[in-house]
């Protein structure tokens, strides 16, 4: 077996919890807004630090392209959930009083 097949499936397996629904804990105090914030943190610097490892020949490239991947896709769903809060915002101001 490829040493990079084998790094590939323990990211895929690493990953592969992540996109799984997790119950809602009734007593952890953190809101779900909070724990989305704390997990797109979490892919950013995941990224970050894949990129890093990258640049000094700590990491395989394949490893920095699915970490970047991943970086996009939260940036890209940030982006869109703060457009449509926006425009959410924009409809209620246009409702009349």
């Amino acid at each position: 077996m490829d040493v990079r097949t084998s790094l590939a499936a323990q990211s895929y397996a690493q990953a592969r919890p992540a996109t799984a629904p997790r119950p809602v804990a009734g007593g952890s105090g953190q809101s779900t807004l909070g724990s989305l914030a704390n997990d797109f943190a979490a892919v950013l610097r995941e990224g970050e630090t894949t990129a890093r490892a990258a640049m000094t020949g700590g990491a395989d490239p394949h490893a920095l392209v699915q970490a970047l991947a991943a970086t996009e896709l939260a940036v890209e769903t940030a982006v869109t959930l703060r457009d449509r809060v926006v425009e959410a915002y924009q409809e209620i101001l246009r409702m009349p009083v």
